[in-house]
């Protein structure tokens, strides 16, 4: 248990002490945008890449892992769906963001930089496949669902181009594509760009997590929402069971894999949930009020799961 909590720690230390800065200076929330961009665009793209580049690219073609991962973030979406609609009456544009919430963890900001503490160089490429999958099917899912209930009426069609334009300019997504066709290649950048993308990498997880602190702190929380606790509890509790489920059903698949998969679907709702939630303008300060109680309730459901996993008493062949 020493060793699990000298990993946790360093991660849940770092976002509280972004908490508290948060707290306890008045400095104003725009002050995160510069190092919103710089996670975003310049750091996560330079980690996402250089997990992908030096993976062999025969390891990344896996498609009942893949089939497996995104399955179990399908099924977690839509019982949080069910879950606002039945517990909070919410409607389905309310529920959709609810269903993010439920599904979409901080696979960008915690992700991989937990899952290469914990498992090690192994687990990169099976983090890089689970955000992907995850992210593409979130970011179509969620704006095809908002474009029904939108009162402009667009079309589906322009929904569509949106949501492609979307996925296909997404930094992450298209570093960790360039990452991939590196690996394929077997293409080594110069010495010194590559000791520039390691160095660039380093920042990521600090630095994500220190913005997330603080991101958290300058959210408002004046009640708890009825279907709030619902969709952490689908979050935390019920998503990293169905993927273990999963990945008995679709398995065996290697043990860091398995894990991988377990752990990631263990994170909390990430930020990026309250921003959807904010572009939409709907289910804003539930979004808030979920990022800001699953984080913290993620100290122990999150710091449990790197027991099991270390202990190896997770149940994985």
């Amino acid at each position: 248990m020493a060793d699990i909590l000298n990993l946790a720690i360093p991660y849940f230390g770092v976002i509280f002490i972004g908490f508290a800065c948060g707290k306890t200076r008045g400095l104003p929330e725009a002050g995160l945008a510069w190092m919103n961009f710089f996670l975003l665009y310049v750091s996560l793209p330079a980690l996402m890449f250089g997990i992908m580049a030096k993976t062999p690219f025969s390891e990344l073609n896996n498609p009942p892992f893949l089939i497996a991962t995104t399955l179990g973030t399908v099924i977690a979406f839509v019982v949080a769906v069910v879950t606002g609609r039945v517990i909070g009456d919410l409607s389905l544009r309310k529920a959709t963001l609810a269903g993010l919430a439920g599904a979409y963890g901080n696979i960008g900001y915690m992700g991989p930089g937990l899952a290469l503490a914990v498992l090690g160089t192994k687990a990169a490429a099976p983090t890089a496949l689970i955000f992907c999958c995850d992210s593409i099917f979130l970011f179509s899912i969620v704006p095809i669902l908002i474009a029904f209930t939108d009162r402009e009426h667009r079309s589906l069609l322009h929904t569509l181009r949106i949501v492609v334009r979307q996925i296909v300019l997404n930094p992450l997504i298209m570093s960790a594509g360039a990452g991939a066709l590196a690996a394929a290649l077997h293409f080594r950048p110069p010495v010194a760009i590559d000791n520039t993308l390691v160095f660039l990498q380093n920042a990521a997880a600090p630095t994500a997590l220190f913005v997330l602190g603080v991101t958290v702190a300058l959210r408002p929380f004046d009640r708890v929402p009825w279907e709030v606790p619902g969709v952490i509890a689908v979050k935390l509790l019920i998503h990293p069971l169905i993927v273990f489920g999963l990945m008995l059903l679709f398995g065996p698949f290697a043990q860091p894999w398995a894990a991988t998969a377990v752990l990631m679907a263990s994170l909390p709702p990430a930020l990026n949930v309250f921003v959807i939630a904010r572009q939409n303008n709907t289910w804003i300060e539930p979004a808030s009020v979920a990022v800001l109680i699953g984080t913290f309730a993620s100290v122990v459901t999150l710091t449990s799961v790197m027991w099991f996993i270390q202990s190896g008493r997770l149940g994985l062949p």
